[in-house]
């Protein structure tokens, strides 16, 4: 589904900004003090933490998992408060791979409109406070996750965040859940839509400043936790059947050898996407730079005119007759826009992301290499 049908879909199932009319009136109920910090009506404390529940980090690496070339992406349910953002359910979204644009945005809507209205039919969390997108390798910079983040910071009260989930990382073990907010200097030049080079350096704004990230911490209830304990501490096996048999304790949960992995497996597919990363930016320059002498060749006709047109009024001057307009000769001339520079500014993004990614694993995969070698010499 591409950038524009996801970000019609969501603004279409968020909420509407609510209306500047309000009763005459309007009489309230006093914020006990001890609930004054808690209740944050009006959106004044900032956002400081995100806090994911376990099932919803369970729901999103499943979903991860299921989908085919980590294309998950759903929205996150939950509620702001004190400063917290608590994520406390998700849902997945389709992935619709159809051309049509705009059955696709309808159809999403209809299917957001109908989750949220049976989760409020049960009693459950129907808030939206952000969404999730499964990545590999890092690499989350794309058009329809700013899209869809702008629309969030629009709409919803604390603006929303967008959870990045590295399947890459999952698969070696470690599951990776990272939070982000497009920053205010973004944001204001992501209205305007003035991406030229000229509004960049006026807003200091590099790959690096698209997003800030968010603390995130990962909350697990005490049932959960006890039950993850008693499946991996051993289990006590009878007097009987040890004292015979000879039987060792086992855990439901079976050991994972993962950190013996030397984990050259993935460094390949990470030096490909790094070389199809260069070609793509260095494409994009290319595209760019043919559209910066497009216009320059432009304004240098312009200006060729305008010099003869100023000569030909000088003349008229000298022989007694009025000068004739310059603005007729600027009409003939459509200088094209500065061209836009969003689209280096993601794939540099990427770039970064993937030699992050494999210089972590390099490094770690060496340092195994060269504690294998000690090992297997001694």
């Amino acid at each position: 589904m591409s950038a524009p049908s996801m970000a019609a879909a969501l603004a279409a199932s968020l909420p509407a900004p609510a209306a500047a009319a309000t009763p005459a009136a309007p009489t309230y109920e006093a914020i006990p003090p001890s609930m004054s910090t808690a209740i944050d009506v009006e959106a004044e404390i900032p956002l400081t933490c995100v806090q994911l529940d376990a099932l919803v980090v369970s729901k999103i690496i499943q979903h991860s998992q299921d989908s085919p070339s980590g294309s998950a992406h759903g929205l996150l349910l939950g509620l702001d408060l004190e400063g917290t953002l608590e994520v406390s359910n998700s849902f997945p979204l389709p992935n619709h791979t159809n051309d049509d644009d705009e059955k696709v945005s309808k159809s999403l809507a209809r299917y957001q409109t109908s989750m949220l209205r049976s989760l409020r039919e049960v009693q459950g969390d129907d808030n939206v406070v952000g969404f999730y997108q499964a990545t590999s390798l890092g690499a989350f910079y794309s058009q329809s996750l700013i899209d869809t983040q702008a629309i969030h910071q629009e709409r919803l009260r604390h603006g929303g965040v967008v959870i990045v989930h590295d399947v890459s990382q999952t698969a070696r073990g470690t599951a990776s859940f990272r939070a982000f907010k497009l920053t205010p200097s973004f944001i204001d030049v992501y209205k305007k839509s003035n991406f030229s080079a000229s509004s960049l350096v006026h807003h200091r704004l590099t790959f690096s400043s698209i997003l800030e990230e968010v603390p995130l911490r990962i909350r697990t209830n005490p049932l959960l936790s006890s039950f993850l304990n008693v499946l991996a501490a051993p289990s006590s096996a009878s007097p009987y059947t040890s004292a015979h048999l000879g039987s060792p304790a086992t855990s439901a949960i079976p050991p994972s050898y993962s950190a013996l992995d030397l984990g050259n497996s993935g460094l390949a597919r990470n030096l490909e996407q790094v070389a199809e990363g260069i070609d793509n930016y260095r494409t994009e320059e290319g595209n760019v730079a043919y559209a910066s002498r497009q216009i320059a060749r432009e304004k240098l006709r312009l200006e060729t005119h305008l010099a003869k047109r100023r000569e030909e009024n000088a003349q008229r001057v000298s022989q007694g007759l009025n000068p004739l307009p310059e603005e007729d000769v600027s009409r003939m001339f459509k200088i094209p826009p500065d061209p836009s520079r969003l689209d280096s500014l993601l794939l540099l993004g990427q770039l970064d992301a993937y030699a992050k990614t494999l210089e972590s694993a390099a490094g770690l995969g060496l340092a195994k290499m060269y504690a294998a070698r000690a090992g297997h010499t001694t």
